[in-house]
Order: C-alpha cells, then sequence, then structure tokens
C-alpha cells in the first residue's frame, strides 16, 4: 500500500512539472488570430524558468528558439508573409507542442475609447445601430474580419493577460462587434481584398484620464493615485483614472498593430482651456511608447452634438475644439466630424444610431494615409479664414476640395456684435466670394460661429460631403 502511495505521489509530481513546463500563451495569441501582414510580429507568453522554447510558422521552413528568463516571460518575433485568405498556423514548442490555428495574415487595428466605440452592431438598450439587419444578411461575406473583445477591466497595476478569444464575422457574431470598428474594416477589407483584424480594448463612459499609466497621471494631472480615494470621489467606476488603461489596454501592448482607432470625450465635456488635447496628445505619446511600433496612426472621432441638459449650451463644441486641436498637436492623427451624423430626434442621444459613415470615414482617412487611396478625399473642411466689412461676415475654408455641398440654405451660422450676443444668421455661398453671412439683428458683427452650440448641427459640406467642424473666431 505504502509502495503505491509513493508511486501515485510521484506520478503527480512529474504531472505537476509537465504542466509547469508547457508552453502558456496569453488569450490574445490563439485559433482565428490575425497577425499584422508582411513585418516582424511579436509572440510571446510563459514557461518554466530557462526553458528552450521553439516557434515555427506554416509559412516558413525557419524556426525562432528562445529560452524563457529567471521570470518564466519569452517574446520572440517572426516575420509574417503578405496579407492572404491562406489559412496559416504557428505552433510553439517546448517538448509539447502548442499550435495556433486558421490564423490569417492582413491588417490588425486598436478600436479604444469609450461607449461609441464599443458600442456594438446590434447596439445598446434603448440605443439601436442604424442598419442592423442590413449588416447581419451580409455577414457572410466578411468572413475576414476577425474581432477580439478585451473583458473591461479595472486595475491598479498593468495586467499582461486578458480573458478574451478571436471571433470569425459571421451573421451569429457580428452583432458582438463594434459597430464603428466593423464599419471601418468592412471598408478597409472591400477597398484592399485582404483580412482586417480588430482588437476592442474600450469602456463606456471613461475620461482620457482612465487611460493615463500612473507615470503621467502623477506627473501631468493632479490625479490621485489612491483607489480608496478615487472610490469615494468617483462613485461611477467608469469615472475612476488609471484603473482602466492598467486592466483593459496594458493586456494588448505587445501585439503588433498597424494603428488605432479612437473614440471618446463625452466624459470630458467641461474640462478647461486646452487641457483634454494636451492630455489626448500624452496619452497617444504613452500608447506609442509602449506599443514599441514607432509613430502608429491615430485616427479618432469628433464627439457628437448633444444636448448636454441645455441644447443651447457651448460646453460639448468646447470639448470638440479641443479636440480639433489635438489632431494639429498629436503627429500622424487624423480626425473624423461627426457634426451631421445625428438626427433632429436625437438631441438628448448620447449614442446616435449613424455609425456607419463614422467607421467610413476612417477608413478613408487609414486608406487615404497608409494605403496609398490618395484620390480619396477623406478630410473635413475647416474656416481657412474670415473678415467682417459692415454688416457682413465672409468665410472661406480649406479642405473644400474645390467645392462646397450647396449655395442656399445655409443653417448653423451666428453672429454677435459688441454686445457678445450671438443671433442666428443667414448664409449663402458664391464662388468668389466664400460663405457670406449677414443677420438683421446684428448691424456691425464682431465674431461669427458655426455649430457652436450644444446641439446645433449645421449643413455645410465639402466635395465629398464630409461636414464643416464646428468652429467660433471669438474667445468668450
Amino acid at each position: 500500500m505504502k509502495h503505491k502511495l509513493l508511486l501515485s505521489i510521484a506520478a503527480l509530481a512529474l504531472l505537476s512539472q509537465s504542466t509547469q513546463a508547457k508552453v502558456r500563451l496569453p488569450h490574445l495569441l490563439g485559433d482565428g488570430m490575425i497577425l499584422q501582414q508582411d513585418t516582424d510580429v511579436r509572440l510571446w507568453g510563459w514557461d518554466a524558468p530557462g526553458t528552450k522554447v521553439t516557434v515555427t510558422t506554416s509559412w516558413s521552413d525557419q524556426a525562432v528558439t528562445t529560452k524563457t528568463g529567471k521570470d518564466g516571460k519569452f517574446l520572440v518575433t517572426v516575420r509574417t508573409p503578405k496579407a492572404s485568405y491562406t489559412p496559416l498556423s504557428v505552433t510553439f514548442d517546448d517538448g509539447d507542442r502548442t499550435t495556433l490555428s486558421n490564423v490569417l495574415s492582413g491588417e490588425v487595428w486598436v478600436c479604444a475609447g469609450q461607449s461609441n466605440m464599443e458600442m456594438p452592431i446590434r447596439g445598446f438598450s434603448n440605443c439601436p445601430v442604424e442598419g442592423y439587419n442590413d449588416v447581419v444578411a451580409n455577414a457572410s461575406q466578411y468572413k475576414a474580419i476577425h474581432y477580439v473583445k478585451i473583458p473591461s477591466v479595472m486595475s491598479m497595476r498593468p495586467l499582461d493577460d486578458a480573458n478574451c478569444s478571436w471571433t470569425t464575422v459571421s451573421p451569429a457574431t457580428v452583432g458582438n462587434c463594434s459597430a464603428v470598428g466593423y464599419f471601418f474594416a468592412q471598408t478597409v477589407t472591400r477597398a484592399l481584398d485582404i483580412p482586417v483584424g480588430l482588437i476592442m480594448a474600450n469602456k463606456g463612459g471613461t475620461r482620457v484620464e482612465s487611460w493615463l499609466d500612473a507615470d503621467n497621471l502623477k506627473r501631468y494631472t493632479k490625479e490621485s493615485l489612491d483607489s480608496m480615494v478615487n472610490v469615494k470621489k468617483f462613485p461611477y467606476d467608469f469615472h475612476r483614472p488609471l484603473v482602466w488603461g492598467n486592466g483593459t489596454f496594458s493586456p494588448i501592448l505587445n501585439y503588433t498593430v498597424k494603428g488605432i482607432l479612437f473614440y471618446q470625450g463625452c466624459s470630458n465635456v467641461g474640462d478647461p482651456g486646452d487641457q483634454y488635447s494636451q492630455r489626448l496628445k500624452l496619452l497617444v505619446e504613452q500608447w506609442r511608447r509602449d506599443f514599441r511600433l514607432g509613430e502608429l496612426p491615430f485616427y479618432f472621432v469628433q464627439i457628437a452634438p448633444y444636448y448636454n441638459n441645455d441644447v443651447n449650451g457651448d460646453w460639448g463644441p468646447k470639448l470638440r475644439e479641443q479636440q480639433l486641436k489635438a489632431s494639429k498637436i498629436i503627429p500622424n492623427s487624423g480626425i473624423v466630424c461627426t457634426d451631421d451624423l445625428v438626427y433632429p430626434w436625437e438631441t438628448q442621444q448620447i449614442h446616435p444610431t449613424q455609425k456607419k459613415a463614422v467607421g467610413q470615414r476612417l477608413a478613408y482617412i487609414a486608406l487615404n494615409h497608409n494605403y496609398g487611396m490618395t484620390e480619396l478625399m477623406c478630410e473635413s473642411p475647416e474656416v481657412k479664414d474670415y473678415r467682417f466689412s459692415n454688416d457682413t461676415c465672409y468665410v472661406h475654408l480649406k479642405n473644400d476640395y474645390d467645392a462646397i455641398s450647396r449655395y442656399e440654405d445655409i443653417q448653423g451660422f451666428e453672429l454677435a456684435g459688441a454686445d457678445k450676443v450671438f443671433h442666428k444668421a443667414k448664409a449663402y455661398y458664391y464662388w468668389t466670394k466664400g460663405i457670406i453671412i449677414t443677420c438683421p439683428e446684428v448691424k456691425q458683427p464682431v465674431a461669427v460661429r458655426y455649430a457652436f452650440r450644444n446641439f446645433m448641427p449645421g449643413n455645410v459640406a465639402n466635395a465629398a460631403h464630409l461636414p464643416l467642424f464646428p468652429f467660433r473666431s471669438d474667445k468668450w
């Protein structure tokens, strides 16, 4: 009996050693993943300290061998092939083989931000996405779009793994994909005829500070790093600093990606001066540093009109103004205007239903800037200059692609005189003079605004029907 017991203990010890020795991969490396094409991608994991791990791929006869460090971690790079629909595989061998299958080589983009990026194709409660049935019905055509949702997890320290898995788009699965991300991927895969992978690392309601790391928060903000202080200060956990970046974004930082898509800002409405634009710039610098992939493209979305408890207030457009400024100070970035993507009945809808155009506009920027499709008109118009003459204001635009969407019935402009009171103005367009703006109540205008209220969409657009960014000439 004693002899049998000793044999059982020995067998259990061997089993334990075998279990400890087997390669453990992060969940982000799994069946169905899409690897960034034609580049050196990072593959990593854990094993017993000092273990030799050999990585082989189905597309190359070259193996990569490494040893785990004292902490049991390993990281290797392998060269991926050009994008194709050919299923690939990757094998990790430490004496016990682990193989990942149904892997594709394509383009990989991160979908970051808050709820308007998180919002899935099926929508949220009382927040539908326009075109849902069409998306489901046509999803079988887009099997080359794969996505992975990183669980929304808080942590006081950076996590290196997340409980997630890659999903292939189908009628049964497309409803859970980020709507903005899906429409971006759909446009890119149609334009380039290649697979697209989406890594969805976002959390509804978060502030930009929610994603900054401890060092940046300590150096550049007055945010507390004490978890109990923040629990009391922020009853809604999604407003808390640090924890969402540590728990939800940190696990993806070893993955090799093409760029970052970002839709966030609603929870920072009311931030003073250019605080938001500076902190967004800081966040982009942090992410580029941590991905270690150079100056990653960063394309983001200007928040849509929303009543913010007063449709005539201006704190919403002041945040949009900071977002446009951020696009000027963040290198290799681009911004999408959504001023036209709300319906008149959506004043109190923080999640507007028109998500398709948002994803498409992000894709137009990426296709133009990163994939050589320079004929695409991807920029929204901005104010080039303005001048006042007697009772009239003249506005000229840039990025109009030599056309404006309408000559008459231009809505969204307001004029103010020295009393600083803005009145709705009449506007029309003449090609030699620009947009001509007058207002009977303002005999001597000194300031002009366009769509500069919480909910007052304008209707000016350029040749691509991309909307004019809201603006103001004053700093009142």
